[in-house]
Parts: structure tokens; C-alpha cells; sequence
């Protein structure tokens, strides 16, 4: 079984260097995907890895 890393919001905003409310509106919008842990909200590494090649595949269509 692999390991698999979850990130806070704020963790996420930093790694794409971003601000965190722009982390929450891509999760608002449905564009990055997360999961509930209670009242803590997680994405994990696959939840950025989809994101990231989302945007990839937007910007090969252009």
C-alpha cells in the first residue's frame, strides 16, 4: 500500500504559490478536489497531481 500525503490549504498555496483564498475558490469551483477529515479539509497529493494535469491539458488544447 502506498503512502499518501495530505496537504492543508494553506500548505497547497504555498505549493503552487498561490494565495490561499485562490485555493479556495478552485475547491469552491470544483477545479481541485478534496477530501473531510471532521471539519479539516485535506487534498491530497493525487488531488494536485489531477489538478495539475488538468491545466496542462487546458493549456495543450490552446
Amino acid at each position: 500500500m502506498s503512502t499518501v500525503q495530505a496537504y492543508t490549504v494553506e500548505q497547497v498555496a504555498e505549493i503552487l504559490n498561490v494565495g490561499r483564498d485562490k485555493v479556495y475558490f478552485l475547491l469552491r469551483t470544483g477545479q481541485l478536489n478534496s477530501i473531510k477529515i471532521g471539519k479539516l479539509r485535506r487534498i491530497t497529493d493525487r488531488h494536485l497531481a489531477d489538478f495539475v494535469a488538468s491545466l496542462e491539458e487546458n493549456q495543450a488544447e490552446v
